[in-house]
This record gives C-alpha cells, structure tokens and sequence, in this order.
C-alpha cells in the first residue's frame, strides 16, 4: 500500500471509524456520554496539522506552488480535498485554490513527508478559477466576537474552580496567620504595659514629697 492510500484511508478512519472510548468520570462529576471521547491517537489515524494544513506543495518541476489552508468536507465528514494557497507573497494577492485528496501525492523523501501535485506549475494555476465559498467568511468583528465569547465561556467555569481552590488551600494558612498575628499582638501590648509601668515610676520618683521636681545633685530647688 502506497503512502497515498494509506493517508486517504487514514483521512476516512479519523472522520468515520476512529475507536472512542467512554472514560471513566471522578466520583463528584456527572458521568460522560458514551462513544463520544477519544483518549489518544490511534496509530491508522493522523492530525491535519501535522500532515495537511500548514504544508507546502511541489508542483510538476519541484517547486514550491503553494501551500495548504484548510480542508474539505463532504456531507459524510470525509475529507474531500483542500484549499490551496498560491501566488502573492506573504498572504498579499494570494489566489485560492481547491484541490482533490486523490490528486495529491504523499512522498517520502530523506525522511521528510513531501507533498506533490502532479502535472501542475505555477503557470497552469494561473488559469485555475479561484475557489469558491458557499458561505462568505465571517468578517473580522465576528472572529473576534466569536473568540470573546469563547474565551468567556471558558474562563468562566475556570475562574470559580480557581476561587474555590485557592480558597481551600488558604484556609489553613489564613488561620495560621490569625493566629500568629494574635501572639504578636497580645506580647507588644504585654512589652508596651511594663515600658509604661516604668516610665510612671521614674517620673514619679522624679518628683520630691512636695509634688515638685526633685533636686538634681543635692542642689535645692528653685
């Protein structure tokens, strides 16, 4: 089987029949849909971003014609084919292409997964029409307010769960610091009451029977 079929039929197994798995729930939370999981990668099966989006296409010559964008699915969820970018330059006037699975070739050459499409150059792309969308691409006022309310959807349930731990975790702490700021508290006011007891007793050995200053060497009083 060449690197080709293989990848096709990986590219239906993760879609359609990659093995899922129920795990196992802990004991406070509600149990997990069955068949809907999947705990790892299985080795039939691969990541797109490894292999297709991001990856650069050779044309017929050996040059660099474009690289892939996204994916196509067809109404089963199977891969169907891939937008390509080419021409422009870094993103800018940049043309977009589809192009089928099956006429992509998967190589492997000095150990690095090269990605070829045969019988094609830069210049029978200029002739290839442009793809095209059945729905516009959202604009990027929507993008952004898809992702606000992603990230606070997210961060919402996360942000409670990190309250109620570091709360927990601080517990025995904050009462650790209570207590150790009462002793403090309770030996400065003791060290405070002798200091004042003292201070009254020299000030009033200070003074003679009379309620006045006392003499300073055995000289009498003005």
């Amino acid at each position: 089987m060449t690197f080709k079929t293989s990848l096709v039929a990986a590219a239906a197994a993760l879609l359609l029949a990659s093995p899922v798995y129920a795990q196992t729930p802990a004991a406070d939370t509600p149990p997990l849909p069955a068949n809907t999981f999947i705990d790892a990668q299985p080795e039939a099966n691969y990541l797109a971003k490894d292999v297709l989006i991001g990856a650069k296409v050779e044309g017929a010559d050996g040059k660099i014609i474009g690289d892939i964008e996204d994916v196509i699915l067809n109404d089963w969820n199977r891969v169907q084919g891939v937008i390509m970018g080419t021409g422009g330059f870094l993103g800018i006037a940049e043309k977009r292409v589809g192009v089928n699975l099956g006429s992509l070739e998967f190589q492997d050459r000095d150990g690095k997964r090269v990605i070829v499409l045969p019988g094609v150059t830069q210049e029978t792309l200029k002739s290839v029409p442009e793809f095209k969308r059945a729905e516009p691409k959202k604009s990027l006022l929507e993008r952004a307010m898809d992702k606000a309310r992603e990230l606070t959807d997210k961060s919402s349930e996360t942000a409670k769960e990190a309250y109620q731990k570091a709360k927990e975790q601080s517990g025995p702490a904050l009462e650790q610091a209570k207590e150790a700021a009462g002793k403090a508290y309770e030996t400065t006011k003791e060290a405070a009451g002798k200091a004042y007891e003292k201070a009254k007793e020299a000030a009033e050995g200070a003074l003679n029977k009379d309620g006045e200053p006392a003499p300073a060497d055995g000289q009498p009083p003005k």
